[in-house]
């Protein structure tokens, strides 16, 4: 111990447990929630039956609300109470502000709760991961900043001058997710309960899987890392393997995840220099995932026989190697020739599975079974409950998975099969592919089932632990730091040193290579390379002194906050921003999107109310199968009015983009009435609802007046035309369906739908008429657009469902 440190003035601090108590809790019981509701939509996909024809429980309504419980609010929760925990204990001080911390945690719940009232109400800003209405995400905005003042106030005060490495992935976390969340939340309201998003098409579609991805990395990855890194050495007794791969761990990461949002997009609309610099920072993804799962796994050395007694140990073993699998998977999934096969498949579904319940899940669970005993000054009631629930949980994982593996692929090998010559479809008919992995689904339930008893089990578990303790908060006395212990670092020292130079000068000229014009960029390429070569010989230079430069780094942490949020934020601007002018009508391939008419849009927002885009695509990518399966390939400009984008991410119905004009209006109505009379064998629910209720006529200026705002160019109306036009339109579907013997009234839902489905693959060529061109799989197509009055004589060789 340092003389400082022996004279300096001590004080008896007693931690804010009761936070993290509250945040445990509310954990485990949303958790539940959260995978009751899994089951039940998975139940769905296999019984339509239990829809029950009711609105608020089909399954476009209730998938947003699964994935949202157990992302916010299952990992959030979770996250929260190690946070808390561990915060208090690395800075040797209590939470800044008992206030803001009950602020936190009664905000974040009334957010849950909010959020499990709205989306089955079917109000939804229609983007995955994102679908929380614009209110909610203004209160999660202030929430996420009264928990950020409270970390950040903690900080200061602390009586510990150096950050620990868990310190460092919190920080990454806090400000990522509020520089993600507010970017891709900007929406301009309609009303209380709607908006349209400030982006369009592929604008749209390019911010939102930037943040989609980066929400799995920074809400989902990065600060349970942080928590590994504390409890999984508090529970094995030793110190974490590597603090030098811990460095290159953290920065490694957090610079490079938030450039991979764009594989998401292969194969698709996206620019393609986009694509492929997703797919290489993906593939860059997998030396600091597996550097830090091998720091994780060999913390265990000398402490391996803990794997077999203690159920915390197997939990958090078990979890970390599910991430070191998961981080290897989705680099894999990136490379453009899987993404070929996977993509819009159950393989997504698995690999997402895999790692929400393998690594969040486990971890979660080694984090309560460690926790709850010394919250509440007891032992666990049962250890031999634990290792069931472990075993229990594992099998249901790899069931889980494993059909869900083998699902996507099958389904992917029976879209993409042509014959011989590539020139027709081996299984032209959607609902053949669908129909032939329904036994899969049916092990994805089993799966699930298994998983949840598991969860369940610990719930009560836990809940006869606290029984037998009380509520205890731990003291603990610590010496008070002063002043000049902590955050003396001058701005100079920080930003004006070699490190910090070789970097920004190094990530110049990469940038250089990949944005200057032929020439230029081999050119920067080559100096980047000498760049590096230099950096590396002046480390071996001035290794300490670069070394001592950092440890002074982690004892302020203003500084380390700040080039923290550089390194994140870079990627997102390098991504976002050149694509700010890719929507522009110049800027449009060979096609601008028709827009819609009142009563087209008005069927648009019911469509994303009802959450179609969960189950249909309206992408058809650059790829062979696509464009025999659903016409010629989708282009920037047919999406450039979309607000907000639906090109999806996952078919269990077939691509909707070229729908327009395909099937008559009164296939569409007896479709969505009962879908089984158009397409034998569908598993979609039918929507009765839709052919009682009428559209909103009263919210229609005030959107058309929104997406004027935005940019979409729609002629001077007033309301009373806009109601007319719609009306008017209304009628003329009503006599068609009429000459069929089908009967409703102008101004209701299924009129709307009807409508808009009729659009879809509308489109201008202002410059190129009636032009063959050919696609980039060498299929010639029309560049007409689709003739709604040929709606009769429509195809009708797919019989699988095509509406929400």
């Amino acid at each position: 111990m340092s003389d400082t440190a022996a004279t300096a003035p001590k004080q008896l601090i007693e931690f804010d447990d009761k936070t993290v108590r509250q945040f445990m809790w509310a954990s485990i019981i949303w958790g539940l929630v959260g995978m009751l509701v899994g089951l039940l939509i998975a139940s769905q996909l296999n019984f339509f039956q239990l829809n029950f024809e009711t609105s608020f429980l089909t399954f476009g309504r209730l998938r947003p609300l699964h994935t949202n419980a157990v992302i916010f609010a299952f990992v959030g929760n979770m996250m929260f109470a190690g946070i808390y925990y561990s915060t208090q204990r690395l800075c040797k001080a209590r939470m800044a502000s008992d206030m803001l911390s009950k602020v936190h945690f009664w905000g974040w719940q009334l957010i849950i709760v909010s959020a499990a009232v709205t989306l089955p109400l079917g109000l939804t800003r229609g983007q995955e991961y994102a679908e929380l209405i614009w209110p909610i995400n203004l209160a999660v905005a202030v929430i996420w900043v009264v928990f950020a003042v409270n970390f950040f106030w903690t900080l200061a005060k602390r009586n510990e001058p150096t950050l620990y490495v868990a310190l460092w992935f919190y920080i990454a976390t806090i400000l990522t997710i509020a520089m993600l969340y507010i970017v891709n939340h900007l929406s301009i309201p309609t009303s209380w309960t709607h908006s349209y998003t400030v982006f369009a098409g592929v604008q749209n579609a390019l911010v939102q899987w930037w943040y989609g991805h980066n929400a799995v990395a920074f809400f989902l990855t990065t600060p349970i890392l942080g928590i590994m890194y504390y409890f999984l050495p508090k529970a094995v007794e030793r110190p974490v393997y590597s603090y030098r791969l811990s460095i290159v761990h953290f920065w490694s990461l957090v610079f490079i995840y938030i450039w991979a949002g764009p594989h998401h997009l292969l194969h698709t609309a996206l620019p393609e220099w986009l694509q492929y610099l997703g797919m290489f920072f993906s593939l860059m993804l997998w030396a600091p995932s597996w550097g830090g799962m091998l720091n994780g796994l060999l913390t265990l050395r000398g402490a391996w026989d803990k794997l077999r007694t203690d159920p915390v140990v197997k939990f958090f073993v078990a979890g970390v190697t599910f991430y070191g699998m998961s981080t290897f998977e989705g680099p894999l999934l990136s490379i453009r020739a899987v993404n070929y096969l996977s993509h819009y498949s159950d393989w997504t579904i698995g690999h997402v599975h895999s790692g929400a319940m393998g690594w969040n899940g486990f971890m979660a669970a080694g984090l309560f079974y460690w926790l709850a005993p010394r919250l509440y000054g007891t032992k666990l009631h049962s250890t031999s409950m634990a290792n069931f629930h472990f075993w229990i949980g594992l099998i249901g994982i790899l069931v889980y998975v494993l059909a869900m593996w083998t699902s996507g692929i099958m389904q992917g090998l029976m879209l993409n099969q042509t014959n011989a010559d590539g020139t027709a479809l081996v299984n032209p008919a959607f609902l053949e592919t669908l129909n032939a992995i329904r036994p899969l689904m049916l092990f994805r339930i089993v799966g699930g089932l298994l998983y949840f008893s598991g969860m369940a089990l610990m719930l009560v578990n836990l809940a006869l632990t606290a029984r037998s303790g009380k509520p205890v908060n731990e003291t603990r006395e610590v010496a008070l730091l002063q002043r000049n212990e902590k955050d003396t670092m001058p701005v100079t020292e920080t930003f004006l040193n070699d490190p910090v130079a070789y970097l920004f000068a190094g990530m110049l000229l990469v940038l250089g290579w990949l944005f200057l014009p032929p020439g230029s960029d081999i050119v920067a390429l080559i100096c980047a390379g000498l760049f590096t070569l230099i950096a590396i010989k002046k480390f071996r230079e001035k290794g300490a002194a670069w070394g001592g430069w950092y440890d002074r780094l982690l004892a302020n942490y203003l500084p380390f906050t700040i080039l923290t949020f550089v390194a994140v934020a870079l990627g997102g601007l390098i991504q976002i921003v050149p694509t700010v002018v890719v929507n522009r009508a110049r800027n449009v391939e060979d096609r601008i999107q028709k827009i819609y008419t009142p009563l087209e849009l008005a069927g648009r927002d019911i469509y994303v109310n009802e959450g179609c885009y969960n189950c249909h695509s309206q992408m058809i990518r650059t790829i062979l199968p696509d464009v025999l399966r659903y016409g010629d390939y989708s282009r920037l400009g047919e999406s450039i009015y979309d607000h907000p984008f639906q090109w999806g991410s996952k078919r269990t119905g077939p691509d909707l983009a070229r729908e327009g004009g395909r099937y008559p209006d009164s296939w569409h109505f007896r479709h969505m009435q009962d879908p089984r009379s158009t397409s034998p064998g569908s598993n979609m629910p039918p929507y009765t609802w839709l052919y009682e209720d009428k559209f909103d006529q009263k919210t229609l200026p005030k959107k058309i007046a929104v997406l004027t705002r935005l940019g979409v160019p729609y002629p001077p109306m007033d309301a009373a035309e806009i109601r007319e036009n719609a009306i008017n339109q209304g009628i003329e579907i009503v006599k068609r369906l009429r000459e069929e013997n089908l009967y409703t009234e102008p101004d209701r839902k299924i009129v709307a739908v009807i409508a808009y489905l009729q659009k879809l693959g509308q489109f201008d060529t202002p410059q190129v008429e009636e032009k063959l061109l050919t696609t980039p799989v060498g299929i010639p197509f029309p560049m007409s657009p689709v003739n709604p009055d040929k709606a009769r004589r429509a195809r009708q060789s797919d019989t699988a469902s095509v509406a929400p």
